[in-house]
């Protein structure tokens, strides 16, 4: 299977293999409806496929095969109510168990107006509260923060320097460099390697910004936010603190396969598949309950290839290349915010470094598939991880990270 086609698959990052009923949606387009009704599971990975859907229907197929392959997606369960939107520039899955069918659609009504508000304030590259944000800060001046994003930089800023700026939110110019602003992707060219070395030169970083009150400035004219790495998650954590105040304590919000759940399903507890880097198959399954994001960065999620090396969006700012020793890492944690953050340091921290980024930001549960097919993770990673029949699994433990 040509590797590029894996850009079409969502999947790529955790698979919600069971999330129940399919009866309560309220998509405006029918054949997206009746698709969702008929391949349930497939919701969780038909975005880019859908987009594509008259152009390239074998993707279609690859990707059913993937859903179909998760038995229990057929499952059909009258407490679940389930819907979907796309906001992120992905499909936002949202499943709710035990909820009034009425309050269940009132809920999904305000978390979709939320993602769509915060999607349109916090764009990188289009009109919004952030590009005027970096318009500014670049020609020296000290900003008024627009309120819908001051938080929001906060908190990247404060991750960011917890990973020693391998989560580094402030190189948007070298992201645009790439050309992963784009859709479609640019196929077969590099960048302009004096151009990687100069923006690298600059050192943008969240250490350059000071933050006094509502006002915002900068030493570092090279500092440009894409908060692409982050803003999901931070997104997620929002429409959690939103479900609990409407009373909701049963629910997965799950934006392109990251997600934060809450709660059971019933009398048992949510269960989350692991798409394998290199294979359409799930790797691993786990099973989580009570409050739990999980979040997967990957080298199959937005890429291209020149002379058979993958260029993928995951960029290492030390070098302005992607980074190229990691598949993928999935991270488990409460907040989504700081997994969504973390996924991302500790696939460009790589095998050897992201044992120690991972304690310094708090992240006690980490697995990643390096790309030579072996699966690094911690003791108590593993005590949680299930994997599939048939997977040959080559692990290597690190010390334990509390």
């Amino acid at each position: 299977m040509n590797p590029r086609m894996l850009n079409f698959i969502p999947l790529v990052t955790n698979l919600l293999i069971s999330h129940g009923s399919t009866r309560n949606y309220t998509e405006k387009n029918l054949l997206r409806c009746l698709f969702f009704r008929v391949f349930p599971c497939a919701s969780v990975a038909i975005m880019p496929v859908f987009i594509k859907l008259k152009q390239h229907p074998a993707r279609l197929f690859f990707v059913l095969l993937l859903s179909l392959a998760a038995s229990a997606c057929s499952q059909h369960d009258d407490d679940v109510f389930h819907d979907q939107f796309f906001a992120f520039g992905t499909l936002v899955d949202l499943t709710l168990y035990g909820v009034e069918p009425a309050a269940a659609r009132q809920a999904s009504e305000l978390i979709e107006q939320d993602f769509h508000n915060t999607h349109g304030n916090w764009h990188a590259w289009e009109t919004s509260a952030l590009t005027r944000l970096n318009t500014q800060l670049a020609s020296g001046a000290t900003v008024i923060a627009d309120p819908s994003i001051l938080p929001l930089i906060k908190e990247a800023n404060r991750l960011s320097q917890l990973s020693s700026g391998l989560f580094n939110p402030v190189i948007g110019e070298l992201i645009s460099l790439w050309g992963f602003h784009d859709n479609p992707l640019p196929v077969g060219t590099v960048p302009d390697a004096d151009r990687i070395r100069e923006l690298v030169a600059q050192k943008p970083s969240a250490a350059d910004i000071t933050i006094n009150g509502n006002r915002i400035n900068s030493r570092n004219p090279a500092v440009r936010y894409d908060l692409g790495a982050f803003a999901k998650g931070y997104a997620i954590d929002r429409a959690i603190v939103r479900l609990r105040k409407l009373g909701i304590s049963n629910a997965i919000v799950n934006a392109g396969g990251d997600l934060r759940a809450i709660g059971r399903h019933g009398e048992r507890p949510w269960r989350i598949g692991i798409r394998h880097p290199r294979e359409v198959a799930i790797l691993a399954r786990i099973e989580i309950e009570g409050d739990t994001s999980v979040f997967t960065s990957g080298d199959y999620e937005r890429f291209f290839e020149i002379d058979g090396i993958r260029q993928h969006h995951i960029i290492d700012p030390r070098s302005g290349y992607p980074a190229d020793r990691t598949a993928s890492v999935t991270v488990i944690y409460n907040n989504a915010a700081t997994a969504d953050a973390a996924a991302t340091a500790l696939f460009v921290a790589g095998p050897d470094e992201w044992p120690a980024i991972a304690r310094d930001m708090g992240i006690k549960l980490v697995m990643l598939v390096d790309t030579e097919g072996v699966i690094h993770m911690n003791p108590a990673m593993q005590s949680r991880i299930q994997f599939e029949p048939g997977m040959d699994a080559d692990v290597q433990l690190t010390e334990p990270l509390s």
